[in-house]
């Protein structure tokens, strides 16, 4: 279907121009037949696949008609978990309404001043789009009134009540206007009880619509998986940039101090990358998100902050440094890439430290991921200038560390292959995943299994031990405190 069968007015046709879109995604061909009649509606959709210009196009529909026919103008509001799937909401919105004149949008999310954001919520706006908590934040004091939405959008809501939002969008609808005086639209990647429960309560019977739920990955990313050790898998990654040369890469790993150092480790490599995490300034955030998508940033290195919402276009690769510990989050990193329809690639590194989450991943993406190994692929030998860098002191020094007599020594570390001769990495790709852990264990497992069991058998003799032992410093405290005070009177 092309968005002209569906009857829109003409400048939000011209929008849609503007925005280079001519023909409906299934979602897009699936809901706003009914979305379009000011029905509520409940869409389960896998993530890239056009839900956001879904609830825009109905908001500008609406606006445009009551424009049109000399009624009271509406005003829509359109909630979402992240401030970057926040702004990438208004960036799309501004786009899509870039033919209408009166149509305002304004975006309202933590981490910046609210001076900035006073003044456009004076200047009238028809619609806004926020994070719960800073949209709370004015309604309390009284600077936006919930009771004028006309529309109201939950994006994103399985990942808005894994983020613990679900008690402020209870919250934030207890404050709006009935459900029968108002559209309610609800998109989400996974359909959950928690975010059913809210759609009974909260929206006005609304039509539940499935778009392809039943695809976890898309078919258009080609996924591989290297298996390597811990302290080469940054040299791994380097020889893969070297061999690949993406235009635009997406690097994920579990941890901000990770995330920090791979993106140091990048820089002194000459590749020019930068890292994001949730706890940044605002403005820095903003600033390393418009690099990357401009393309004067080629590598970025994230948390995953980045894994939902974050719209890069053309993406070429991206890369799990260290495997997710939450399954569903692979699946939410490597959408990333292939969106729209396009092709990519997604390459994920298994070391020791994190290889017990992938039997959980394969799972639930119902496949093997393929495993391929350096000498296969024909991975050339690199340069590592980054062999002297200290993640703890979080700078770096081109000589090394003074104490260290191997400071100087610039030669690449052995390939993952050489340095790890007595490991076939070729069987890992014959054995099933039952066999594939055993391995695991027996390979990489055994001095993590040894900590482990170095700290867990003492607890069984604390358990068992007499009660009187934990009580007694307790008394021998109270004991020394009530004869102080003694000597004092």
């Amino acid at each position: 279907m092309k968005f002209n069968e569906l009857g829109l007015q003409e400048s939000v046709l011209e929008g849609i121009k503007a925005a280079g879109f001519e023909i409906c995604t299934n979602v897009q061909e699936m809901v706003l037949p009914v979305s379009l009649t000011g029905r509520d509606v409940m869409v389960q959709s896998k993530t890239g696949s056009g839900k956001t210009a879904v609830y825009l196009l109905t908001i500008l529909e609406q606006y445009q008609k009551r424009k049109n026919a000399g009624l009271p103008l509406p005003v829509s509001l359109v909630i979402a978990p992240t401030r970057e799937l926040a702004l990438q909401i208004e960036e799309d919105a501004k786009l899509l309404s870039s033919h209408m004149k009166d149509f305002k949008v304004a975006c309202f999310y933590g981490g910046v001043g609210y001076q900035r954001q006073n003044e456009e919520i004076s200047s009238g706006l028809s619609l806004y789009v926020g994070t719960p908590g800073r949209l709370i934040d004015f309604a309390l004091s009284r600077k936006i009134d919930f009771r004028q939405f006309s529309t109201v959008v939950i994006d994103e809501a399985d990942r808005m009540f894994d983020m613990g939002f679900y008690p402020d969008v209870q919250r934030m609808f207890s404050m709006m206007c009935s459900k029968e005086d108002r559209q309610t639209l609800l998109l989400s990647a996974t359909l959950s009880t928690r975010v059913r429960n809210l759609a009974w309560e909260y929206m006005n019977e609304p039509v539940e619509l499935e778009s392809q739920p039943e695809e976890i990955t898309v078919k258009n990313i080609t996924q591989e998986l290297f298996h390597v050790s811990k302290d080469e898998k940054f040299y791994l990654l380097l020889q893969i940039l070297n061999k690949i040369a993406p235009k635009s890469c997406l690097i994920f790993t579990n941890t901000k101090g990770r995330a920090v150092e791979v993106a140091k480790r990048l820089s002194l490599n000459g590749y020019k990358s930068s890292y994001l995490m949730g706890d940044m300034p605002q403005r820095e955030r903003l600033e390393a998100l418009n690099k990357i998508k401009s393309g004067e940033l080629k590598i970025l290195v994230a948390t995953d902050i980045a894994a939902r919402g974050l719209q890069i276009d053309d993406l070429e690769l991206v890369v799990n440094y260290d495997i997710p510990e939450d399954y569903e989050a692979y699946v939410h990193r490597i959408g990333r890439t292939a969106r729209a329809g396009k092709s990519g690639k997604a390459i994920t590194l298994a070391c020791e430290e994190y290889i017990y989450g992938l039997e959980a991943i394969e799972n639930y993406i119902q496949m093997k991921i393929p495993v391929v190994w350096a000498d296969e692929v024909g991975l050339s030998e690199v340069v590592d200038k980054s062999a002297g860098y200290k993640p703890s002191n979080r700078k770096v020094n081109s000589k090394g560390p003074s104490n260290s007599k191997k400071s100087n020594n610039k030669v690449a570390p052995k390939k993952p292959a050489k340095a790890k001769a007595s490991v076939s990495y070729e069987n890992l790709a014959k054995m099933t995943p039952e066999e594939r852990m055993d391995y695991y264990k027996k390979t990489f497992g055994s001095k993590e299994q040894s900590k482990k069991k170095s700290v867990v058998t003492p607890m069984p003799k604390v358990q068992s031990a007499p009660s009187q032992k934990t009580t007694q410093p307790k008394k021998s405290l109270l004991s020394k405190v009530l004869s102080f005070f003694r000597r004092e009177k």
